[in-house]
């Protein structure tokens, strides 16, 4: 997957945070500028919380806790958790490399960068136009370790990447590509963009006001946390429907391989396939995020569309 000479603004649009002093998950430390550092497993007291929460036995590797969004708030420290539009703290530098589009195209961090650019390309268009809603660019803090959030303290080794409604902020630690792939998806360069598009999904669900209506403790095949997890799948790949459209896209034009990489993440972490990591059975009635067969179903279905109405969920009330 790659930029081309439209992209610009990088250096400006994301910010690096994280103290690098997060515990257990991933290796921990600066910029990842010449490919994934090696991933581990969550620490056993993330895990059992994990495993209390959502039902699933064992040791489980930290894909569990992928794209918690609302649902991942209650592994935050909530001593230090804001309100409204309070605005993200983090520490530190570590994006100085990400100037060029040569950049955007070699290394993680600044490919999250560009991919957040696109995003508010795409979406500064299609939210006014099919939603009558004004898009209002999400903070983005890359970064691995502990972040203070509007949200509450929280280290993104232990989390994932998540968005956080209380300060309208993306967090994504890019270590966590390589414990993606050890999960059976893909650390590729579009499976990396969607990651970053899923959690983008969140925010315009936030900006349509129903983000809220997500309940992560009452879980179940057709709970709110689902069908909110497998929308904000369906608006990843309806930004991936329009991409490369246009005179001014910044992305060269996507391939069948290229798209099958979000495909083959999306598979591997639904809520069956992680339940089955972890040597239990698969229990519908724990899922919060869905099964592969429907994140992948929906990642395609808003592809294939490129329309937000071809993602509408029905959220129980």
């Amino acid at each position: 997957m790659s930029f081309n000479n439209n992209l610009s603004g990088m250096g400006g649009r994301a910010r690096s945070g994280g103290s690098g002093g997060g515990g257990g998950g991933f290796g921990v430390g600066g910029g990842n500028r010449g490919g994934n550092r090696g991933g581990g497993i969550l620490g056993m007291l993330l895990m059992s919380r994990v495993g209390r929460r959502f039902g699933i036995p064992g040791m489980i590797v930290v894909a569990v806790v992928l794209f918690l969004a609302n649902g991942g708030l209650s592994m935050f420290d909530s001593g230090s958790a804001g309100s409204g539009d309070q605005r993200a703290s983090g520490t530190g530098g570590g994006l100085e490399h990400c100037t060029t589009v040569e950049d955007a195209n070699t290394y993680d961090d600044c490919r999250i960068e560009g991919t957040a650019i696109s995003l508010d390309g795409v979406w500064s268009t299609l939210l006014p136009d099919e939603a009558g809603i004004t898009y209002s660019e999400p903070d983005l803090v890359i970064g691995d370790g502990r972040v203070s959030t509007g949200c509450g303290t929280a280290s993104t080794a232990e989390t994932g990447p998540f968005y956080c409604p209380g300060d309208r902020t993306v967090y994504i630690g890019d270590d966590f590509f390589s414990q993606l792939r050890q999960m059976g998806g893909s650390d590729g360069p579009f499976a990396q963009m969607y990651v970053v598009a899923h959690e983008f999904g969140h925010h315009i669900q936030n900006l349509e006001g129903n983000l809220g209506l997500s309940d992560y403790s009452d879980p179940g095949e057709d709970s709110n946390a689902v069908k909110m997890e497998l929308q904000a799948d369906c608006y990843a790949g309806v930004w991936a429907a329009h991409a490369d459209k246009g005179s001014d896209a910044v992305l060269d034009p996507v391939t069948d391989d290229q798209v099958n990489q979000a495909i083959t993440s999306a598979q591997a972490i639904g809520d069956d396939a992680i339940q089955r990591s972890g040597g239990g059975q698969v229990n519908p009635d724990a899922w919060t995020h869905g099964s592969s067969e429907q994140r992948q179903h929906w990642f395609t279905t808003g592809y294939d569309n490129g329309t937000m109405a071809s993602c509408r969920q029905d959220f129980r009330r």
